[in-house]
């Protein structure tokens, strides 16, 4: 594999956000299983060789995060994963011991972590075991059946004035004391109230400050996953209206219509730009959102992929080809996407022309340029050498891309082999390489077709 060494100012903003994923004992991923995340970032590999489920835990726990009730550690059944019981993602692997346990661990701007240990006990949910924190160079870990004496020894340091401050004070020393707390999917500090037999957050003869906690840090990172399916929705002749954040609950191809409607107003540089991009994959020279009511959106399109004198003829979005809809998701979604904030894209390539795949590499390398943090998981060799010849080009610097390509094993257990793409595009060779594929099968084209010509010229 190569080591890239090239650098274009933008290692800087390749540390925010999430930098690595790490997950063990999920489907095939029996062993830890660990991708570093840059900018571009690319998942490939055979069918059912593991991409989907490195990516899927952090999507069980964004939609546990999202849920509007507490639904226990982890929300199986969601809008982004959908499961009706541990058993069908739990590692089963003949021949292997199996605990019932999975982890997944999460690294962000390289040097703060977080992993948690879930496991599913007989006639029970899946419960989480321990959440291990490593801050600063320093290591915690977290359980629920901690006893408080044991809890105060692990303290991180901005907690120590609140617990002096505790037991100097005669009305809260005997009924106030620090627990580990299960917020969601994490475990995390809190003070807890033995009178009221609650967590406490303030007193009545001093303020206790509140300090950001695992949830918040770490899970804010997961809530703002833009999510898209290889399935986006089919187009529909009218959209519903959505709220617009920062983060995007459950699936993103819901909110797409209202982003539109919204850039319309200030008349947004990205309503341009989502423009552009349309007519560089050659699928529309025009979008625009029109507000039907106070509930539901229209999204119309160019009738003609480009052409400048025919930008009214515009048709219902429905009316037009799955490229499109299938399209618009991921435009908009690396348009609106901040430097740092994480966009899982799968199959991006998905209904789009050769022609339009190879194109797509240049809307995705620049979006990584600015800092977003694209992980896209991929079946397109032509999507994969577009990105090559952009590094060999002086377009995109290597350093920020980072390829994955996940195997299995006749075992059934997933093995990952990462590469690094030098200053020529180059990344060496793959377990199993897409261009091999591709010459295969031009190979046994042309054996057959000469083949069926001799057999023609001896008939005759």
């Amino acid at each position: 594999m190569n080591q890239s060494n090239s650098n274009n100012g933008n290692n800087k903003q390749s540390l925010k956000g999430i930098t690595r994923i790490s997950v063990s004992g999920y489907k095939s991923l029996y062993d830890e299983c660990s991708i570093e995340v840059r900018p571009l970032t690319i998942l490939a590999g055979a069918n059912s060789s593991g991409k989907s489920s490195i990516m899927q835990p952090l999507l069980l726990m964004k939609q546990t995060l999202e849920a509007t009730y507490d639904p226990g550690a982890l929300l199986l059944s969601g809008a982004n994963v959908k499961f009706t019981s541990v058993e069908q993602f739990i590692s089963k692997v003949p021949g292997r011991e199996r605990n019932d346990e999975f982890t997944v661990q999460m690294e962000i701007d390289n040097n703060q972590s977080v992993k948690n240990i879930f496991k599913k006990f007989p006639q029970q949910t899946v419960q989480l075991m321990r959440t291990i924190v490593k801050q600063d160079e320093k290591t915690t870990s977290l359980s629920e059946s901690m006893l408080p004496e044991n809890v105060v020894n692990i303290l991180p340091e901005k907690y120590h004035d609140i617990y002096e401050l505790i037991k100097e004070t005669d009305s809260f020393k005997d009924e106030l004391f620090f627990i580990i707390d299960r917020n969601r999917c994490f475990f995390e500090f809190a003070l807890y109230d033995l009178i009221n037999q609650k967590k406490f957050t303030k007193g009545n003869a001093f303020f206790i400050p509140t300090y950001p906690n695992n949830t918040e840090i770490f899970g804010g990172y997961i809530r703002e996953i833009i999510h898209l399916p290889g399935l986006r929705g089919n187009p529909e002749r009218n959209y519903q209206t959505t709220a617009i954040g920062s983060a995007f609950p459950g699936t993103f191809e819901n909110y797409v219509a209202s982003i539109i409607n919204h850039w319309q107003k200030p008349r947004d540089k990205s309503l341009q730009e989502l423009a552009d991009a349309l007519e560089t994959l050659g699928l529309t020279c025009k979008v625009q959102a029109k507000q039907l009511n106070d509930t539901q959106v229209e999204l119309r399109v160019g009738r003609l992929p480009r052409n400048a004198d025919a930008k009214d003829d515009m048709v219902n979005i429905a009316d037009v080809g799955f490229g499109v809809s299938q399209t618009l998701p991921v435009l908009v979604a690396l348009l609106v996407a901040k430097p740092g904030q994480l966009v899982y894209i799968e199959q991006p390539e998905i209904h789009l022309h050769p022609r339009a795949q190879v194109a797509m590499a240049e809307i995705l390398a620049n979006a990584a340029k600015r800092g977003v943090k694209v992980v896209i998981e991929t079946h397109s060799d032509r999507l994969i050498l577009a990105i090559q010849s952009l590094v060999a080009e002086g377009n995109l610097s290597p350093d920020l891309v980072k390829l994955h390509w996940f195997t299995r094993q006749e075992d059934g257990i997933t093995r990952i082999n990462s590469a690094d793409l030098d200053e020529t595009g180059a990344f060496g060779d793959w377990p199993e390489d897409f261009g091999d594929i591709s010459l295969q099968l031009e190979n046994r084209y042309l054996s057959a077709a000469e083949a069926r010509l001799m057999q023609g010229i001896h008939g005759s």
